[in-house]
Parts: C-alpha cells; sequence; structure tokens
C-alpha cells in the first residue's frame, strides 16, 4: 500500500484521541462522490488539464453545457439513498476539484467560478449535507487546495502573486466549508502538491498547513482531515484500485478507490463488479481498514445502474454480514493473502475465508484464550480443534462447492 501522509508535517496540538475518531474506525465504509462539470465532458476528473481547455472556453460549458436536469435536492436525495443501500455510513462529496470550480455558493470563487453564480444555480454542498444530516451519514467534504486557473500553481516562485491568490481563496473556502452547512465530519484534502512535482509534504511550507487545520480546528475540534494538505493527517490514504495485501496496517487508513476506470463521469465506462469488490472490502477491514468506494455521476447527476447494481450488492451483503464488519477492529491474526484474515469485536472474532480450499490446509497461529463456539455466521456449528500448536477450522464440504465470496466463520473466546 502507499500511504501520501508518512512524510507530512506534524503537529501534536492536532492530534485526535482513538476516542475522537472511534466513530469512522467503526464505520467501516463510505461512498465518494466525484461530480461536477467535467461531469458534462464525460472523459474524466482531469478534462480540463488533460484536453488543455483555456479558461473562456470551460467556463463557458459551465454556462452552456452542465445543466442537470433535476434540482440539487433531488440529485443529492439519491446520492445518499444509494449510500444507505450500500450499508455506508459516511459520505465525501468533492466540493471543488483541480479545476476550481466550486459546487456551492462561495464568496471567496476566483471569478465567481461557482455552481450557483456561474453554472445551474443550485448550491448542491448544502444539498448534500442536508441530505446527510437527515439521513443520519457522517458528512464529509473533498477540497482540492490546487487550482489549474492560476499560473502561480504552475509556477509559485515566478508567479509569486498569482500563487498567493491561490492561497488565499483555499483559506477562505476552507473556512466558508467549515462555518456554512452544520456539522461537517471530515475536510478530504487532495492535490496539495505544487506544479504536479513532489508531495504534498513538498508544498507544505508554501500552504502553512499547521496554521491551516488549526483553522480548521478552531470550527470543529474534532473534524478528521486527510493527508494531502501538507499536514499528516488523521489517518492514511491508499488510493486507487491496487490489491490490499500483508499485514495488518497499524496506524488508522483507508482505501479509497473507484468502481470505474476513472474518478469523475466517463461515457461508456466498465465498473467493477461485486465479485470483484467485496473481497476488496474483506482484505481492507481485515487490516483494520475503512473502504471509500467512489462513484462518478452523469451530467444530470445520476450514478450509473451498473454502479448502482455493485453499491446494492454491497449493501445486501454487508446486511447479511454485519457484525462481522461494522464496529470491528482488524485481527486477531495476521492475513494470509488470498486465503483469510480476520476481524474482532469484544469476545468475538470472525474468521473471512477467501479461499476454502487453500484454508483447508491452514492451521491458525495459538491464542491464549478458549474457543467457547464455532459458527458459520447465522448459521450452523462448524468443527474445530484447539491446541497448544494452533487452531483448525472444518469448513463444510458443502459450504466450500457454493463458492463463497466470503465465509465467515464466528469464533466466541472466552472472557
Amino acid at each position: 500500500m502507499k500511504f501520501n501522509g508518512i512524510l507530512g508535517v506534524d503537529d501534536p496540538e492536532l492530534h485526535l484521541s482513538e476516542e475522537d475518531i472511534k466513530w469512522w474506525r467503526d464505520a467501516k465504509v463510505g461512498l465518494f462522490i466525484h461530480w461536477g462539470v467535467y461531469s458534462a465532458i464525460e472523459t474524466g476528473e482531469w478534462a480540463y488539464f488533460n484536453e488543455k481547455y483555456k479558461e473562456e472556453a470551460y467556463r463557458k460549458i459551465t454556462k452552456e453545457i452542465f445543466r442537470p436536469k433535476l434540482p440539487a435536492k433531488a440529485i443529492t436525495k439519491e446520492w445518499i439513498n444509494h449510500a444507505k443501500h450500500a450499508g455506508m455510513k459516511y459520505a465525501v462529496m468533492v466540493t471543488r476539484h483541480h479545476d476550481g470550480y466550486a459546487m456551492w455558493d462561495s464568496d471567496h470563487s476566483w471569478k465567481d467560478f461557482t455552481a450557483v453564480k456561474c453554472g445551474p444555480g443550485e448550491d448542491y454542498v448544502k444539498e448534500f449535507a442536508d441530505a446527510c444530516h437527515k439521513e443520519g451519514l457522517y458528512t464529509g467534504f473533498y477540497y482540492s487546495p490546487m487550482d489549474w486557473r492560476f499560473p502561480g500553481y504552475f509556477d509559485p516562485e515566478g508567479q509569486a502573486e498569482s500563487a498567493q491568490k491561490m492561497k488565499e481563496q483555499t483559506y477562505k473556502q476552507i473556512e466558508e466549508l467549515c462555518t456554512n452547512f452544520g456539522q461537517v465530519d471530515i475536510i478530504w484534502y487532495d492535490g496539495g502538491w505544487l506544479a504536479h512535482k513532489g508531495s504534498d509534504a513538498d508544498a507544505a511550507e508554501f500552504w502553512e498547513s499547521i496554521k491551516l487545520n488549526k483553522m480548521v480546528r478552531s470550527y470543529n475540534e474534532k473534524m478528521m482531515v486527510s493527508p494531502r494538505s501538507g499536514y499528516k493527517g488523521d489517518f492514511e490514504v491508499d488510493e486507487g484500485s491496487r490489491e490490499v495485501k500483508g499485514n495488518i496496517v497499524p496506524i488508522p487508513w483507508e482505501k479509497a478507490m473507484s468502481l470505474s476506470s476513472v474518478w469523475g463521469y466517463k461515457s461508456n465506462d466498465q465498473y467493477r463488479s461485486l465479485e470483484y469488490m467485496i473481497p476488496m472490502l474483506v482484505n481492507t477491514v481485515c487490516r483494520d481498514g475503512n473502504l471509500l468506494l467512489n462513484v462518478g455521476p452523469d451530467a444530470n447527476g445520476i450514478i450509473p445502474k451498473e454502479a448502482q447494481k455493485t453499491l446494492h450488492g454491497i449493501g445486501k451483503w454487508l446486511e447479511q454480514n454485519e457484525e462481522a464488519v461494522y464496529g470491528t477492529r482488524g485481527g486477531i491474526w495476521q492475513p494470509v493473502d488470498g486465503i483469510y484474515g480476520s476481524t474482532f469485536k469484544d469476545d468475538k472474532v470472525y474468521l473471512h475465508i477467501l479461499n476454502c480450499e487453500a484454508f483447508s490446509n491452514e492451521i491458525l497461529p495459538p491464542i491464549s484464550k478458549k474457543i467457547i463456539s464455532a459458527t458459520l455466521l447465522n448459521e450452523d456449528d462448524v468443527k474445530f480443534t484447539q491446541n497448544d500448536y494452533g487452531i483448525r477450522v472444518e469448513i463444510p464440504t458443502d459450504i466450500q462447492r457454493e463458492n463463497r465470496l466470503d465465509t465467515i466463520v464466528k469464533l466466541v473466546l472466552e472472557g
């Protein structure tokens, strides 16, 4: 896994306690939404840069083409309905990507480049926050400090005045996000690096990352922040669809990935199946992480049906197996890649078996506590033996033949 925050600057005054972030570690699964002007271009969220748009040409798209058919309240309500059906406990919306287009009524957007003043005329961030609050989901705002419209982003030393204006915009807009939308639980930074070079930590001095996040905490002392502002943040992020392998990660972390090949909407894109996503989720939680799963709605704010199918499949699976996911922690055994992992809560351990045939040859490392019972989750007892050398759990042959995405055995320990 690749973590961005390890090299970030730090300040103990910003540290949150384990109790402060317990809600997030218990939640396990969240919905990420990338939606904006780029959704109408249909080539992904980097369209402005990749296709070398001139500022005025891009602005014209916001006025003439980015015209969702449904009102903001209906669009965001539907997003949160899908999140609920998918068993997600928090949601993060892109409030402003690298193109600089603010999805709310920002008073501090350079050249009034907002959805209210230069586009559909609606405040999508407000409606998103309201929908989250109404449905009881924890609320997160993605925000990119960088802005491709500023020459100073690409040449912060040679275009120092432009770079400073970009920085001032960031501080004022982050302040708006912290104060104008009720309870906000996460500021999810992205793109703190400068000129597409180096790392976010390399630009920490420019952004004055500690100062920025102390401002954030002055409005909500428990608000969580991601590591991509230059400050190390409250959790690490492994971004992308690479497999989750290896040992349990000993720090709070999140797997952030998209259901498709890009983060924003792309026409004729392919979406990851339920058969792909369940092992990804299991491998993440067994290594003590959260899964933040992204979808890119189309120009009208509609999540594509193929993505909906996978989301709702995840929700159905979580409904059946929620006991082994929500509120758990990774362990007690280190995972064996492609074969099994485990989660635990109180006196219960949940053994997640991804390959029953391979697992039949496994002996689990010994533990000090006695196992009182072993059952397939919500089903029948299974046979097990426990001694000083380890533990063997026998999965019935008929269950092995079913080829489940995740066969879960619940072990109850003594004490």
